[in-house]
């Protein structure tokens, strides 16, 4: 057992949220009960997600994909009211991590595909931590490679050719970084990974000699927020479960 007040301040502060400039608040997004014993963790927090914390009897739900982003419509209404009512009706905290969960080097979504496919991390892509840079163990096939990617997250990639070449440096960033293409021509990687793909960037891999593997946006955030769960539990005493509810994109 723990307390709601003393897993937000350590959190926030494992987490460094200060630090990120983003795009929803970091931290505690909806308050529950003081005392908890029970947390949940899965990627979004949707009417699914909070079902199961429910039937699971959470206290904490946490998230990777929060609420309140900056540009959506700010008004209790419709599938908000909903979601929130839920959480509020069962007295559930939701504590959502963003881009500090995108950037943290051990827990971060970006560190853990790091360790589910022994990559061997160099650096980072920008000011905030968020994306990697590095290298396979040896030299690979885009086909070969896309085989592993398909294996370590049970989900097909879309592959997209840059040429003939083989890959060994790699660039990654979870989610919808689709655009940082250009950062990994920047530092000229071989194959650059992230979630999503948008038409131009098949455009851009094929110009410009790079591939690119587009893995699932869900498929490469499931990690991050399972082994920040798991740490918590274990740093506070808690009972954590990790619900993955399916996403194919």
């Amino acid at each position: 057992m723990s307390s709601l007040n003393r897993l937000v301040t350590y959190t926030n502060d494992l987490l460094s949220i200060d630090k990120f400039k983003d795009y929803s608040p970091n931290g505690l997004q909806v308050e529950g009960k003081p005392e908890i014993h029970r947390l949940v963790s899965g990627v979004s927090a949707t009417m699914d997600l909070i079902d199961a914390a429910i039937e699971h009897k959470a206290d904490v739900l946490l998230v990777h994909h929060g609420w309140f982003w900056d540009k959506e419509n700010p008004r209790i209404i419709g599938m908000k009211k909903r979601r929130l009512q839920k959480l509020m009706q069962y007295d559930i905290s939701l504590l959502g991590y963003h881009l500090p969960l995108d950037a943290h080097p051990i827990l971060g979504n970006n560190a853990q595909l790091a360790v589910l496919f022994g990559f061997t991390t160099e650096g980072v892509m920008d000011s905030q931590g968020v994306g990697n840079y590095g290298r396979l163990s040896e030299y690979t096939s885009l086909e070969g490679f896309g085989e592993q990617i398909e294996k370590g997250l049970k989900r097909k990639p879309l592959l997209i050719s840059g040429g003939d070449h083989a890959i060994r440096r790699i660039a990654w960033c979870s989610g919808g970084a689709q655009d940082w293409i250009h950062k990994a021509i920047e530092l000229g990687v071989d194959a650059f990974i992230s979630g999503e793909i948008s038409e131009h960037t098949v455009h851009v891999a094929k110009e410009s000699g790079i591939h690119y593997i587009a893995a699932g946006h869900h498929a490469t955030e499931r990690y991050g927020i399972k082994a920040l769960g798991d740490h918590l539990a274990a740093k506070h005493g808690l009972e954590h479960t990790f619900i993955d509810i399916n996403n194919p994109v």
